[in-house]
């Protein structure tokens, strides 16, 4: 049997922790997002991208970097995506909030596998809440968005180890929908669907991440909120749709006065 769901995975931001005034140096968040649709559905994400690209006055053939566009291209882009039928999940990381970076500068690649699994949680919770008999086996396939320095075949290992030891341990991912031999990576410029993932975290990162002038970007947030994944009976989005990490969100808007772009998803 097939899988029911295909989810598209791409980040905004770096892995780095050496910040400096003004914004500069390391960016302060990591941004992972999760596009996630119906397998069924998989085609709506080449047709989305060509009537995208056909607003934009793109060549056909073009793929597309959400950082490489002008402002007035991104909002129609953004526009487009809030009003498709797709869900989106992304995972939050205001690293100059972890109080041992040093956990995750001792190996490459370490932050970034740990905000897969927190992603990886929430993309399971979703699948799993939505699944219809009759549409595939409930699992997901999984595709990132391909980092040319990174092993996959690790991300994978990581994902089997995690599953071992779900019963010991805080893994909360729902190994019925995810399996780790379901994940794997393609080029972004190969599939519609890692572009959108593309642009969402882009978006998201936008809205939290500074620029040197203090500023964020939230319209692209305010855009994008009708596809966050949300609790079905409290609705709220924070910690489902939107993960912060390491504190959690009041504690972030506590400290970070532009985090308040985010409260209408609590």
């Amino acid at each position: 049997m097939t899988a029911s769901f295909t989810v598209y995975v791409d980040e905004s931001g770096d892995e780095g922790f050496v910040f400096h005034p003004e914004e500069r140096g390391s960016s302060r968040w990591l941004v992972l997002s999760a596009v996630v649709l119906r397998k069924q559905n998989d085609l709506l994400a080449v047709r989305l991208m060509r009537d995208i690209r056909t607003l934009l006055k793109k060549d056909a053939k073009k793929a597309l970097h959400f950082r490489e566009m002008r402002h007035e291209q991104r909002i129609p882009y953004v526009r487009a995506i809030g009003g498709a039928k797709l869900r989106t999940v992304s995972v939050l990381i205001h690293k100059p909030s972890i109080s041992e970076p040093e956990r995750f500068q001792s190996e490459s690649f370490r932050l970034y596998r740990y905000a897969s699994r927190l992603l990886l949680e929430r993309v399971s919770w979703l699948c799993r809440d939505h699944h219809r008999q009759g549409e595939g086996d409930g699992t997901a396939e999984i595709t990132f968005s391909n980092r040319s320095a990174m092993s996959y075949d690790d991300l994978r290992t990581y994902l089997g180890h995690l599953r071992e030891s779900a019963e010991s341990s805080d893994v909360r991912v729902d190994w019925n929908v995810v399996r780790p031999e379901q994940v794997r990576a393609i080029n972004h410029d190969q599939l519609a669907g890692l572009q959108i993932a593309d642009a969402v975290a882009s978006g998201i990162y936008f809205a939290v991440n500074l620029n040197p002038y203090g500023e964020a970007e939230d319209r692209y947030l305010r855009l994008l909120a009708p596809t966050i994944y949300r609790h079905a009976k409290t609705r709220t989005a924070i910690g489902y749709g939107l993960k912060f990490w390491p504190d959690s969100f009041e504690a972030l808007a506590e400290k970070l006065q532009h985090l308040e772009a985010f409260a209408p998803y609590k």
